[in-house]
This record gives C-alpha cells, structure tokens and sequence, in this order.
C-alpha cells in the first residue's frame, strides 16, 4: 500500500501525517508512507483544500484532519477491496 499525505507543510498537515504514520505503526499495517509539499505533484491530485490522504493514487480524504478512528476506518475500507 502507497500512502501520500499532501499538504503544504502547516500544523494540520503535520498532524495528519503524523496520525496516519501512528496508525499504521501502531496496527503493522505494511505501507509506504511519504508526506508530499511540492505543490507541483500535490495539483496533479486536482484537490482544492488539504491535508489530504491518497492511497494507492486514490484521494481517499481532503480538507480535514482525521482522527485515528478515521483512518482506521479508511485503511480498513481501501485494504477490503
């Protein structure tokens, strides 16, 4: 599993990375994680508000930080498929 956290490098990016990072360490959930702030790559996800979270080139969340609830229930969601 890829998973690209796009944000522009503020406090609420920040802390969505750091919740998606806590999650998938705390569950050994095997996954890539990268935090992207190149705006260049972040426009080719064609989003307007972030943070967001992309699985697997898939935006999956935008425009809110999630709690560890619900990216539990997003990584639930995407490895169900």
């Amino acid at each position: 599993m890829e998973i690209k956290v796009l944000g522009s490098g503020c406090c609420r990016c920040k802390r969505t990375f750091d919740t998606v990072k806590q999650v998938i360490e705390e569950d050994n959930i095997e996954a890539n994680i990268e935090y992207v702030t190149d705006i260049a790559k972040i426009l080719d996800y064609n989003i307007m508000s972030m943070p967001a979270i992309v699985i697997d080139d898939k935006v999956v969340l935008n425009g809110q930080v999630p709690t560890a609830a619900q990216v539990r229930q997003i990584l639930k969601e995407q490895t169900n498929k």
